[in-house]
This record gives C-alpha cells, sequence and structure tokens, in this order.
C-alpha cells in the first residue's frame, strides 16, 4: 500500500473495460487500485471496508446501477469523490448524477492520459467534465443577472487569468504547466477565486464568469 497514491475503487460491468482500467490504474505512478466492481450491489459495505479517496462509476449497470451507486455512497462514505464514466451524455442522466452528488462526469471515449488528469483533478477539488458533458451542464443552470458596472470581484491579474483557462476546460494540471506554477499554487488561487465569486465549485464558477462576462 502507497499512503501517498489517490486510493480508487471501480465500478464497471464489461469485463474488458474494467480489466483495462485496472490495468491502467495499476501502471500508473501516484494511483492505488483497491477495487474493481462490477456493480454497486455492496458498495456500502465496500466503502466501509475500503475507503477509497476517488469512484469511477458506470452508469448502466445490472441489479444496482451506478446512479444508485452513488446516492449510497454520499449517504454513507459523503467525503468521497465520484467521477462518473459513462457512455451516456443525455441531461437527464447528467442532471441526476450532478444533483446526486458527482464530482465530474466524464464520456468513456476520454483518453487513458486525460482519465488519469481528471482522477487528480477530481481528488484536489476539481470537478473534471468532458467537455461536451460541461456546456450541457452550463445550459441547465437558470441564468444569472449581469453584473452591474460598478460592482467588481477585484480579482487579481492571475486569478482572472486562471479563471479564464477554467472557462476553456483546462485542468489543473494544464494551467500549472500554461502558467508555470505548481499545482498547489493553482489550487490556491482557485480557492481565492471561489471566495471572491461566493461559489462552492468549479461548475458554479465557470458558469458564473460566463453569464456575467467577468472573463
Amino acid at each position: 500500500m502507497n499512503p501517498t497514491a489517490i486510493r480508487i475503487i471501480v465500478y464497471e460491468d464489461n469485463p474488458d473495460l474494467r480489466e483495462s482500467l485496472s490495468v491502467l490504474l495499476r501502471g500508473s505512478l501516484g494511483f492505488e487500485l483497491i477495487g474493481a466492481f462490477m456493480n454497486c450491489e455492496g458498495i456500502a459495505q465496500q466503502m466501509e471496508d475500503l475507503h477509497p479517496d476517488v469512484v469511477l462509476m458506470d452508469i448502466d449497470m445490472p441489479v444496482v446501477n451506478g446512479l444508485k451507486g452513488l446516492k449510497t455512497i454520499k449517504q454513507v462514505a459523503p467525503q468521497v469523490n465520484v467521477l462518473m464514466f459513462t457512455v451516456f451524455e443525455d441531461n437527464e442522466n447528467i442532471f441526476e448524477a450532478i444533483c446526486s452528488g458527482a464530482v465530474g462526469y466524464l464520456l468513456k471515449r476520454t483518453p487513458p492520459v486525460r482519465l488519469l488528469e481528471a482522477i487528480h483533478d477530481a481528488y484536489n477539488g476539481g470537478a473534471p467534465m468532458t467537455s461536451s458533458v460541461a456546456r450541457k451542464v452550463l445550459q441547465m443552470l437558470p441564468p444569472q443577472p449581469r453584473v452591474a458596472d460598478n460592482v467588481s470581484y477585484k480579482l487579481t491579474e492571475r486569478e482572472t487569468e486562471i479563471l479564464n483557462l477554467l472557462v476553456k476546460g483546462n485542468s489543473y494540471k494544464m494551467i500549472a504547466d500554461i502558467c508555470g506554477i505548481s499545482m498547489d499554487t493553482v489550487r490556491s488561487h482557485i480557492k481565492k477565486i471561489y471566495d471572491k465569486l461566493h461559489v462552492h465549485s468549479q461548475t458554479e464558477a465557470v458558469a458564473k464568469a460566463i453569464h456575467e462576462n467577468i472573463v
């Protein structure tokens, strides 16, 4: 057991994909696969026994599906970050997953490198989403009133730059590379951005930035 690695459980009913994900996670530095299951039937006990940091969750599974599993996790282990990993990109599934507490939503066409980045982002407080899904999430949000000319959130130049990169869909790692700063510094800036915008998640921050023309 590596105490510094991100502990991950995979829920996926396709045995070939489940095995591929298992091989990817076992072979990637900084990640520890602690379980891989074909459905969410025993999920409450698994949360209690295994203590994951991140759960990679399919939706369409037999017996107990991923949306039911997500809701169970939020009841028994609300601190666990659940990242949906599915073929479904319809509004109903996206809306239910986000409202039920998923921190991110990726489609299965996501490349392996991006998937690993997304797991890392989810673990570090981000909200990774496939770009087409992120657009749908923004469209679901109610319109926000435009900011009056005399209202300012007092974002610094660097905070504005980072918020703009978030709006464009960049991961924390990509922002760190573009800005030439560390991941810890990126997280610190994003925390300050959340505080100044009075939001609690990346999705809220991006939605506010777009609707109020902040960037």
